[in-house]
C-alpha cells in the first residue's frame, strides 16, 4: 500500500502540472472503487481551475474555488499525467481532462482507492476530521508523544502506526523508526521516557524524509506520478530482513506478528 512517502512524492510530482490548470472534462469509467465516484463530479468540476494540491495524511486533496477532490491511492492505485488521447487500460478509472491536452489519471487495479468530493472546510470532512498530527509538522514532537503514550499498555509500534495519534506511520516506516530509535516494537507505549519518546520522534522524522528523498519504497504496483518505482527499500535496515544479519551488530533479525502485521527487530539493538 502507498505510505506517506509514496503520497508525498506523488504529490510533488503533480503539483507543477496541475496547479493553475482548468478542467474541461471529467471522465468516470468505473465509480465503483472503495466508495462509489459522485455521479455529478463531471458537471461539478467542468470549468473549475485547480488552486493548490497538498496532503493530509494519504489523501490527496485537489483544492478548486468550490471544494475539494479527494483522492486516495488504496492498496495499488497510481496517478499519471498523460496526453488525453491516449488509451485507457482495463484498471484505468477515473480521468480529469486538463485545459491543456493532458488528463490526471487513476489506475487502480484493486479497486481500494476513493475519488470523493467536499465543500466547505475538508478538514470537517468524516474521513479527515478525527486524524492526528502531521509527523513532519511541528505539534508532532516528543512532548506530544510522551502526553499521547501515559499509561497506555498497547505496543509502541501499534500506538505509532494509528492515525488518530499520529498520521502516514505505515508498517514499514515504523519498523524503521523504531530500529533507529533503539526501541523494541513490542515495548508498552507508556513505558517510553520522555527523552526516548523525543529519540522516536526524531527517528519517525529521518525516516520519512529519507523516504521521500528515495521517492518511497517499490511496493509491488506503486509508481509515482512519472512511472517510476521508489528506492528506499534498498536502505531497510530490519523490515522484509527476518534472520538475517543487523546491519550494526551481526545479530540474526527477528520477526513477530503484531496487529496482523510483521514485525522486525534486532534483539541487540532494540530495547
Amino acid at each position: 500500500m502507498p505510505e506517506l512517502p509514496e503520497v508525498e512524492t506523488t504529490l510533488r510530482g503533480l503539483a507543477p502540472h496541475l496547479t493553475g490548470r482548468t478542467v474541461n472534462d471529467v471522465i468516470i469509467r468505473n465509480p465503483a472503487l472503495r466508495w462509489p465516484v459522485p455521479a455529478k463530479l463531471p458537471e461539478l468540476l467542468r470549468g473549475q481551475t485547480i488552486r493548490r494540491l497538498r496532503r493530509r495524511a494519504k489523501y490527496l486533496l485537489v483544492e478548486f474555488d468550490r471544494g475539494t477532490l479527494i483522492l486516495h491511492l488504496g492498496m495499488s492505485g497510481s496517478l499519471r499525467i498523460l496526453p488525453h488521447a491516449t488509451a485507457p487500460e482495463k484498471h484505468d478509472h477515473f480521468d480529469l481532462l486538463l485545459d491543456d491536452g493532458r488528463a490526471l489519471r487513476l489506475r487502480d487495479p484493486r479497486r481500494f482507492g476513493a475519488v470523493l468530493w467536499h465543500e466547505g472546510d475538508v478538514a470537517r470532512h468524516p474521513l479527515l476530521a478525527s486524524l492526528g498530527p502531521e509527523p513532519l509538522e511541528k505539534n508532532f514532537d516528543g512532548d506530544y508523544l510522551y502526553a499521547a503514550t501515559r499509561k497506555r499498555k498497547t505496543a509502541i509500534k501499534l500506538v505509532i502506526m494509528d492515525n488518530h495519534v499520529v498520521v502516514g506511520v505505515g508498517n514499514i516506516y515504523a519498523n524503521e523508526a523504531l530500529f533507529r530509535a533503539g526501541i523494541r516494537p513490542q515495548l508498552a507505549a507508556g513505558k517510553l521516557s520522555r527523552e526516548r519518546c523525543l529519540l522516536l520522534v526524531k527517528a519517525i522524522r529521518e525516516v520519512l524524509r529519507a523516504a521521500i528523498r528515495k521517492g518511497g519504497s517499490s511496493l509491488r504496483d506503486y509508481v509515482d506520478s512519472d512511472g517510476n518505482a521508489g528506492y528506499f527499500q534498498q536502505h531497510y535496515f530490519v523490515y522484509g530482513r527476518s534472520g538475517q544479519p543487523c546491519k550494526h551488530c551481526d545479530t540474526p533479525i527477528k520477526q513477530i506478528r503484531q496487529g496482523q502485521r510483521s514485525s522486525f527487530y534486532c534483539p541487540t539493538c532494540q530495547k
